[in-house]
């Protein structure tokens, strides 16, 4: 598979497919990316389980964090990794021990390790690299629009939004 450019749909399935979603390295700094990539996914209506050695049996955004993989209690759909590129191989290997197998690794911006996602891949998981779910679902649901990003149109009024949860829902284009 080319892991340089992925296809909406392909995205877009992933997306579409999890429910449970396990973010290795994240964080309780409110300023760091794992932290509001966390906060945009509890608020899409996705289970996100936080894993951190350093926060464990603490709750970041009012989840449980765990030190290990191999510690969440309930089945992981998606693991996404926010930590360097050389931590892959092994963060792979607790992946591949697990029972059942997620369906997807997703490695965050800047992440990349192509010998890790062709190990996962044999063993049939879905792999995302150097993508970050957030900004692809955000793309894909047509919300990065609604703030005059990549729809031709700029503008000083907000749109009007509805109380409640808002999703347009991720499409496949």
């Amino acid at each position: 598979m080319n892991h340089d450019a992925y296809e909406n749909s392909y995205i877009a399935d992933i997306l579409n497919s999890v429910k449970t979603i396990a973010v290795v390295g994240a964080s309780a700094n409110e300023v760091r990316p794992s932290y509001f990539v966390m906060k945009y996914l509890l608020a899409k209506g996705y289970t996100v389980i936080p894993v951190n050695p350093g926060q464990a049996g603490k709750e970041i955004l009012g989840q449980m964090t765990y030190a290990r993989l191999s510690e969440v209690p309930v089945p992981i759909d998606m693991v996404d990794i926010f930590r360097a590129s050389e931590a892959v191989p092994a963060i792979v290997d607790e992946v591949l021990g697990l029972e059942p197998l997620p369906k997807v690794i997703w490695m965050q911006l800047t992440v990349h390790h192509d010998e890790a996602a062709a190990r996962a891949g044999a063993a049939g998981i879905k792999v995302v690299m150097n993508r970050c779910p957030k900004i692809e679902y955000a793309r894909l649901a047509g919300e990065i629009g609604w703030n005059g990003v990549n729809s031709g149109v700029l503008s000083s009024k907000k749109p009007v939004m509805r109380s409640g949860f808002q999703s347009l829902g991720v499409r496949r284009q």
